[in-house]
């Protein structure tokens, strides 16, 4: 080749560089990230190119106590869902409304789930229909444009069988009413409990009528306009006078205007950490979508004193009437952590507070529960399968007896001896601690902390060697009965120490302190096995023992307990264990995208994502299909933990930025971190282009070097003066004021200089693909 043409070569290059940074933007402008919100989020709207005509295609609402699954069969249905219809989480009803068949059958029909304005919108042979579901009052609201005038208007809401309501029609109002008590399985708090739900319209001539014993219909004629508003109400029922329960309720959801569910969920949206991806082959899109979807389902279900998802289901946005394959009655915890883990990311701490409630206000019942179960030992075992009262029963219909948690009555079983639930737990009130910095909050919830503590001590026993040995224990589902498992270890490792700070903090607890300070160093370190000819973790120190399930258990000490991080002594054999795992993509809960974030492991964290979300996300929702007819959210649960993580990690007092952010995929996102701080972010092809870091309180922070070798420093937004340099460094340190932004830039490339454009969306106008995977409906 001539000099002239590596000449030629080498200014193309160089223009093309200059061209790609002349196309660099920052949204960092006047202090603030900059983003259209509701642009950003529309992208993620589900979009229905044909109507959603059966159950399994159903679309969630909800406002995080009462929850629809909506769907164009016979028109239009619903089915109203609560949390709190305990034992059996038995629906209020369905609703069906046959007028909407013109709307669902039209050639020009088009459906929008609309994510920012929390509605569901559907149009065709020139009629529009809305639902959606009002904030503060658990009513759903079906509002019609376009009707004929002349033409009376039917709904139907009904049961079915066993179900027993009482029927009731008056004047304008039709509701279905049922009360049951709590017995009958094992752990029954012997409560009452019930569902109620009812119906009325905002139109003309309107007629209630009981149409059975398990049903009531609703008609009238819309206004002269075509238009009419149908509002079905179920709120928390346990008996009394349900007619006038009924007309209260939808008398006051007649009053408020239809902007106030949009103006609740326009706020929402404006405090989650919003993201946008992007990526040439759309996967990058196709995993914004989904945490979109993630954060929508967990604030439209987790807004009640207890959490609206068990065993890893969407309960809230059930379409199967009242079947339900795992015990409703009871929650896992091994379902619930990544959904715990993906509302931290995202800045949305008031979506954790069921989760905490659970163990919080059953903490008399889990140590009264540990005394009985467990030979009279003190604290709590938290039962790993856990009924809403605080009783380790697992009573799933499938079952020939309940299964039975943290017992040493228990013959062998899945978490007959699984100790460790209570430790996370424990570590999940410290991490929300941390983040928000609420000291009412972990004085409240540190009762649950100590009494896990209290427990693990008194489990384990001194061994000749003079460590401490917890036997018999789970290995958490996969090994049964067996010395030391990872889990115990990982766990006490991990939480001993926090429990101390948090004691020390709260200037309690000096005896306990004491006896955690002095079981740590006796705790074993993590039980090691061959695989491909080299060490990795083993589930426990008995290797051998019987595996009973498709866990990787292995992993547990790099997510969630945090003790292996993408650096360290231990990362080569986090990486190695990784590699090694025995089950890979198995189960829609698989955590494998999220230990592999936490290894910074980019290409295995994309792999993971794309692969499980092709095997399990078969839902034109977004929802996994995993047994059975139910939705499952803990698989996007896990891709919103995971996206989060990738793009910003805290370990051990080291931000990193990136760690785990694949080459192609682009973003721009804030990321909620410790010390109410959050950190804002903009990356290209896998490069960090735009670092902000947002204080959230006084205090020292160590960053690492985003753009390795390169020299980088911290800049006061604002003023622009420079306040730390880090010139062949690793580890960026300074300063921060609450309520301060600091850039972290290269010194060559500065983000400051870079030309301003505000991150923008436009709204979804095609389903999602994913390979053979679709959100919406092509």
């Amino acid at each position: 080749m001539t000099r002239i043409a590596l000449a030629a070569l080498a200014l193309a290059a160089s223009l093309g560089s200059v061209c790609q940074a002349a196309d660099t933007t920052t949204a960092w402008h006047d202090q603030r990230f900059n983003a259209d919100v509701g642009g950003v989020v529309s992208r993620s709207d589900i979009v229905l190119k044909h109507a959603n005509l059966r159950a399994d295609e159903s679309m969630p609402l909800g406002n995080g106590r009462l929850g629809l699954a909506a769907w164009s069969e016979d028109g239009l249905t619903l089915q109203l869902n609560r949390a709190d219809t305990l034992p059996g989480r038995l629906s209020p009803g369905q609703l069906v409304v046959p007028g909407l068949k013109r709307l669902v059958e039209a050639p020009d029909y088009a459906g929008r789930f609309d994510l920012h304005d929390g509605e569901f919108h559907e149009s065709g042979a020139g009629m529009q229909a809305t639902v959606y579901v009002q904030p503060d009052t658990d009513v759903a609201v079906i509002e019609v444009r376009g009707a004929d005038p002349d033409v009376r208007q039917s709904v139907l809401l009904h049961l079915w069988q066993p179900r027993k309501p009482q029927a009731i029609a008056q004047q304008n109002v039709a509701a279905l009413a049922e009360t049951w008590r709590d017995e009958g399985e094992a752990g029954a708090s012997g409560q009452t409990f019930g569902s109620l739900a009812a119906i009325t319209a905002q139109a003309r001539d309107v007629h209630v009528q009981v149409q059975g014993p398990q049903a009531v219909t609703l008609s009238f004629k819309p206004a002269a306009d075509g238009s009419f508003r149908i509002l079905v109400g179920a709120p928390e029922w346990k008996g009394g006078d349900a007619m006038q329960r009924a007309q209260r309720l939808l008398a006051s959801a007649e009053k408020i205007p239809d902007a106030v569910h949009r103006d609740w969920w326009h706020a929402f949206w404006q405090r989650a950490g919003l993201m946008k991806l992007g990526s040439p082959d759309g996967s990058a899109e196709y995993m914004e979508n989904l945490r979109a979807i993630d954060l929508y389902a967990t604030a439209a279900e987790s807004r009640g004193p207890l959490p609206g998802s068990q065993a890893g289901i969407a309960d809230l946005f059930a379409s199967s009437r009242d079947q339900h394959r795992w015990a409703p009655s009871a929650y896992w915890h091994w379902n619930l952590r990544m959904q715990v883990a993906a509302n931290l990311g995202a800045g949305l701490y008031e979506l954790n507070a069921p989760y905490f409630n659970l163990y919080r206000s059953n903490l008399a019942n889990i140590e009264a529960w540990t005394r009985a179960q467990m030979d009279g030992r003190p604290g709590a075992c938290v039962p790993e399968t856990m009924r809403f009262n605080g009783r380790g029963y697992e009573n799933a219909n499938w079952l020939k007896q309940p299964g039975v948690n943290c017992s040493a009555k228990s013959p062998p079983y899945y978490n007959a001896r699984t100790l460790s639930t209570g430790a996370e737990v424990s570590l999940w009130i410290w991490r929300q601690y941390l983040a928000t910095q609420d000291r009412t909050f972990l004085a409240a919830n540190y009762p649950v902390m100590a009494a896990s503590a209290r427990f693990l001590l008194a489990y384990a026993k001194p061994g000749a060697d003079g460590l401490l040995h917890t036997f018999p224990s789970n290995a958490h589902e996969t090994q049964w009965d067996v010395h030391d498992p990872t889990t115990d270890i990982a766990a006490m490792k991990a939480v001993f120490p926090v429990i101390i700070e948090a004691a020390n903090l709260l200037h309690t607890d000096a005896a306990l302190v004491a006896e955690l300070q002095k079981a740590l160093p006796k705790i074993p370190a993590l039980p090691l096995q061959k695989s491909g000819g080299s060490d990795v973790i083993a589930p426990s120190y008995d290797a051998g023992a019987e595996i009973q399930n498709t866990e990787n258990i292995g992993l547990e000490p790099v997510w969630p307990y945090a003790l292996i991080g993408d650096s360290g002594p231990q990362h080569a054999l986090g990486v190695r264990t990784y590699m090694q795992r025995p089950n890979k993509f198995e189960n829609d809960w698989s955590y494998d995208p999220l230990q592999a974030a936490h290894l910074g492991l980019a290409d295995e964290m994309k792999n993971a994502l794309l692969t499980l979300t092709g095997k399990y996300q078969q839902y034109p929702s977004g929802f996994a299909k995993f047994t059975g007819d139910e939705f499952y959210v803990e698989q996007i649960g896990v891709v919103a933990a995971t996206l989060q993580d990738a793009l910003v990690q805290e370990h051990h007092g080291l931000l990193s930025i990136a760690p785990a952010w694949p080459k192609g995929w682009n973003a721009d996102a804030t990321v909620h971190i410790q010390h109410r701080g959050k950190v804002d972010v903009q990356i290209r092809d896998g490069v960090p282009d735009t670092v902000v870091i947002e204080a959230g309180a006084d205090g020292n922070i160590a960053v690492r070097n985003p753009w390795p070798g390169q020299a980088v420093e911290a800049v006061a937004s604002g003023s622009g003066n420079r306040i730390a340099l880090a010139d062949g460094h690793d580890v960026l340190r300074f300063d921060m004021q609450a309520g301060k932004a600091y850039l972290v830039q290269r010194v060559a490339q500065p983000s400051a200089k870079l030309r301003y454009a505000v991150i923008d969306g436009t709204a979804a106008s095609q389903p999602k693909t994913l390979d053979t995977r679709h959100i919406g409906l092509p």
